[in-house]
Parts: structure tokens; sequence; C-alpha cells
């Protein structure tokens, strides 16, 4: 965090100005609103659900199946879209831990609003109707491909000063999220988009306009042999043509001759051979293995 550092009042002192009254600044362990909703999370696998809530808000913006784009730091990404990427993680994040959307905040935990914010960036923009309630914090590293999030009480007492933008939102201080926040998990890869593993030259042929899709499909499995390629990657690859999915089954024989079979996660059997070869597949995802047995890119 890097907006440098406050005195900031400490737990057992009041928390003033604030618009729901003084009110005794409570440390994590003594807070026990906040223990009932970490009490609600404990049993989760609250980094795998994010991770997958994160995966989704961020094909959400991008958009592929439209757009042809995978790479939320590309130029053709404008700004805007990847700070967007937090307002889609809420809904994503309601439907994965089966949340309801809930006033006053986003949502209600073990009976307590909570409100669920992320950023790329290195801060929250925490608006006033959430000041001194508490909060999911996630931080996304997308040059890193990474993630983590934190429960914290956002007393506006530890708010940087000021009147905030025009919705009134303030940065979380870097002490209170350093000493009086709860991590629920630390740094967690988030899913590459294995576009993003080609070179130059194999991204020109796989993107292409020309040639037809089933030739840029049967590129693509080629190029990344051995790697899960989700469903939203073949629809990128495909992105404006029709059905995409079905080209992509269309393609086994050409890639049979290459001596390489394309499993698709859809089909149990399809899963089995994956897992003898150490890979799990999901319903959604493919992969073309190499039939000796090697799983190395073909480029």
């Amino acid at each position: 965090m890097s907006r440098g550092r406050l005195a900031l009042q400490e737990p057992g002192e009041l928390c003033t100005g604030t618009n729901t009254g003084e009110h005794i600044l409570h440390a994590p362990a003594e807070d026990s609103k906040l223990q009932d909703v970490l009490s609600w999370l404990t049993p989760h696998d609250v980094a795998g659900l994010y991770t997958g809530a994160i995966a989704n808000a961020i094909d959400y913006v991008l958009d592929g199946a439209r757009t042809g784009r995978y790479d939320l730091q590309s130029r053709e990404v404008h700004p805007g879209e990847r700070a967007s990427v937090g307002a889609k993680l809420e809904y994503e994040v309601l439907r994965s831990f089966s949340l309801p959307k809930a006033a006053p905040l986003d949502t209600l935990i073990a009976g307590v609003p909570v409100d669920i914010k992320a950023t790329v960036g290195a801060n929250w923009a925490i608006p006033s109707e959430a000041h001194c309630h508490l909060c999911i914090c996630t931080q996304i590293q997308l040059g890193r491909n990474r993630h983590r999030s934190w429960l914290v009480r956002t007393h506006k007492s530890w708010l940087y000063r000021g009147k905030g933008n025009r919705d009134g939102k303030r940065g979380l201080a870097v002490q209170a999220w350093d000493k009086w926040s709860v991590p629920l998990y630390d740094w967690t890869p988030l899913p590459v988009n294995p576009l993003t593993l080609l070179t130059p030259e194999q991204t020109n042929r796989v993107v292409a306009e020309k040639p037809g899709q089933e030739e840029r499909l049967t590129l693509m499995f080629q190029y990344l042999a051995g790697h899960i390629i989700p469903r939203s990657v073949i629809s990128t690859v495909g992105a404006g043509r029709h059905d995409p999915l079905r080209r992509a089954r269309g393609v086994r024989n050409r890639l049979a001759k290459e001596g390489l079979t394309l499993l698709c996660g859809k089909f149990p059997e399809q899963r089995d051979t994956a897992a003898a070869h150490a890979i799990t597949l999901g319903p959604e995802d493919w992969v073309a293995l190499r039939t000796d047995g090697e799983h190395e890119s073909a480029g």
C-alpha cells in the first residue's frame, strides 16, 4: 500500500465522526460480529471459490467470445474495464458462496452486513455506507496472476482523511490493513489464459481472421498440447463465428494425424484418460495429449 502512514486511533479508543455514532474500536479478536462472519467462512474453500469467481469476472469483462480479447492487461482493454472487474466480482462471489444480495451493503453473512470490495491496484475504495462495517477486501495482482483477501472492519477512523471522492469513498489506511484485518487466505495463483503462453508468431496464426476456424483451432491445440484449454478459450479463438465448440470437436481427426488425442471433460471416460496422465479436466475443459505421453507445447 503506497499512500503513507497516518496516526490512527487504536483499538479501545472511540471511533468518531461517523454516521453510526461514536463507538469503541475493537481489534478483530474482540469484534463478535467479525468472528461470526469468520466462523461462517472458515469451512469453505475461500481461496478456491474466490479464484473461480475472479476468473469468471475477468472472462466477463474481456467478453472474448465477442471481442476475441484474452489478456486483461492488453492495450485493447480500457483501464476502466480493468477496474470494473471488482464490480462484477461482487456478483460472482455471491453466486459462488450461495449468498443473497441484501441491503444495507452487498450481502449478509451469518446475519451480518458485509461489503465485498476488490482492487486491481493498491487500495480499495470504501463507500460511505460501508464505513465502520465489515468488508471482504480482495487484492488482485494481474501482472503476477495472483490474489489474496482479508476480512476487516473499515472504521472511519481507519480510512484516509478528507472528503474522499464524489461518492464519499475513501481508501483503507496501511496500518489498519496491516494490523487489524484478518487474512482469509494468502497469495493464491489465478488461472493463466493459455493463449498468453503463445509466441507472437503463434498468436498471429491462432487469432487471425484466416485461415478458417478449424485450422486455427487445430493450431491452438498443437501449440498448447498438454495444456488445459477452458471452453472460454475456444470461444475466444472462434470469436464471432458460429458454434466454435462443434468446430473444436471436428478437429479430432486432424490432431490424431499429428499424434495428438483430443479429450473433452464433458465425457467421464475422457476425464479418466486425462487423469491417467495426471491432468484433471473440468466438465468444460479440453486438452490435446500426445499419444507418446509427452505434454510439452508443440510450438
